[in-house]
């Protein structure tokens, strides 16, 4: 089994479901092909991150693979100057936290607003899905928080996603 970053987008999104959704379903929402996500699910099973007869996310693993494997398994780096989409800790929630005075980091988006530094996002189709979904975009940006944040960054992104976890529908 070998962890891809799209598996990361999808277990966030099921984390956010209230219910059981259509591969399908998701694929449109998320804006990866229905394979994918279903070959994505069975990767998680198999790491011990999802339920296999809930295929609903496990908090406790994923919880310890977000907070400690996804800044190792999926570095980031801050790229050119680029117009795109906040994220990190320029995005919600950890926003409204941080007194930015550089460049905040973004993932390039031809409708983005924002000048900053381009990060790579963990799919492609990470900023249309985040603009379509509030929450989604919230623990994203969280994430992308604990894959190019410095140590405050990290340690304020840390307890909003342990926060999140903890009210999220998983196992």
């Amino acid at each position: 089994m070998i962890a891809k970053s799209l598996d990361v987008v999808v277990l966030l999104k099921l984390l956010l479901e209230k219910g059981r959704k259509p591969y399908a379903q998701l694929s449109n929402e998320l804006g990866i092909s229905a394979s994918e996500i279903h070959a994505a699910v069975r990767r998680g099973i198999t790491a011990g991150l999802i339920s296999a007869e809930s295929k609903l996310p496990l908090k406790k693993p994923l919880e310890d693979y977000l907070l400690h494997g996804v800044r190792y398994a999926f570095p980031a780096k801050p790229g050119p100057v680029a117009r795109g989409l906040p994220t990190a800790y320029a995005a919600p929630p950890l926003a409204e936290k941080m007194n930015l005075n550089d460049m905040p980091p973004v993932w390039s988006d031809p409708e983005g607003t924002v000048r900053g530094f381009a990060v790579e996002p963990l799919h492609p189709s990470v900023p249309a899905a985040a603009k379509a979904d509030a929450a989604l975009y919230q623990l994203l940006a969280l994430v992308d928080t604990l894959r190019i944040g410095h140590a405050r960054e990290r340690k304020l992104a840390e307890v909003e996603l342990k926060d999140r976890l903890n009210h999220a529908n998983a196992t």
